[in-house]
């Protein structure tokens, strides 16, 4: 199997841990610590991976835990009770 190929399994792969798993609702450390230790797995079962490969998957996968938009602030938007009538 040629490297692209066995790059893009492992990087599906991932992805399919990080649905299933429900990490995207954890919080920053624990997500940090389950990707290190999935990358960890992937590199037994991809041996033929490179740490640059690995590094780069370990990377995508973060950025797919975090939303896309924050729900950390309020919003910012007016309610209907809070604009002013005419």
């Amino acid at each position: 199997m040629g490297k692209e190929k066995l790059l893009e399994r492992a990087r599906d792969e991932l992805f399919s841990h990080i649905n299933r798993c429900g990490v995207i609702n954890a919080v920053e450390g624990d997500q940090r610590q389950w990707m290190d230790e999935t990358i960890d797995y992937i590199r037994e079962r991809y041996p033929d991976l490179s740490e640059v490969d690995l590094s780069g998957l370990h990377e995508i996968g973060t950025r797919f835990c975090q939303p896309a938009i924050s729900r950390k602030g309020e919003s910012t938007f007016n309610t209907l009770d809070d604009a002013s009538v005419a």
